[in-house]
């Protein structure tokens, strides 16, 4: 079955209404990302940050990144899982999904002591999620995680 956006639906009616063939400006039939709704860009456009460790591990789900990878007082975001994993205080890991309340914006990795969505300035606390400044009025959701050793996997 094939899905039909909004402007190849429109355009296909302009073109029978008129009886000519209309062609689109710009852009292309892509559709908008998680990172900025409105946008048209590929998940590999992404500036947040990733693991590169992807894959299984022991603990029953995938492998999400090291503990190293994420900061003390600070959060990392594995873009492929749309998952931040936050360490408020030493060897204390969180995670939460990381897409924004607020308008669906992935969430940036930082150093800052929050969680900060870089579309129209949120940012969550570290500790449980829950929207600290902003237009964000809900928290982030909590997503289990495992920490076997230095590796921190999806429960």
């Amino acid at each position: 079955m094939t899905s039909i956006n909004r402007r190849r639906a429109l355009s296909g009616s302009a073109a029978v209404a008129v009886g000519v063939p209309l062609l689109a400006a710009c852009g292309d039939d892509s559709e908008p990302t998680a990172t900025d709704p409105g946008s048209t860009s590929s998940p590999s456009d992404e500036p947040t940050s990733s693991s590169e460790e992807p894959g299984s591990s022991g603990g029953g789900g995938a492998a999400l990144a090291s503990t190293s990878d994420v900061p003390v007082g600070g959060c990392f975001v594995v873009a492929a899982s749309k998952i931040v994993l936050t360490q408020p205080t030493e060897g204390d890991f969180k995670a939460f999904t990381a897409v924004c309340t607020h308008q669906g914006c992935i969430v940036e990795s930082s150093t800052e002591g929050d969680i900060p969505c870089p579309c129209h300035g949120s940012k969550f606390s570290l500790e449980d999620g829950s929207p600290q400044s902003g237009p964000a009025s809900a928290p982030l959701e909590a997503v289990e995680i495992t920490v076997d050793g230095d590796s921190i996997t999806e429960a």
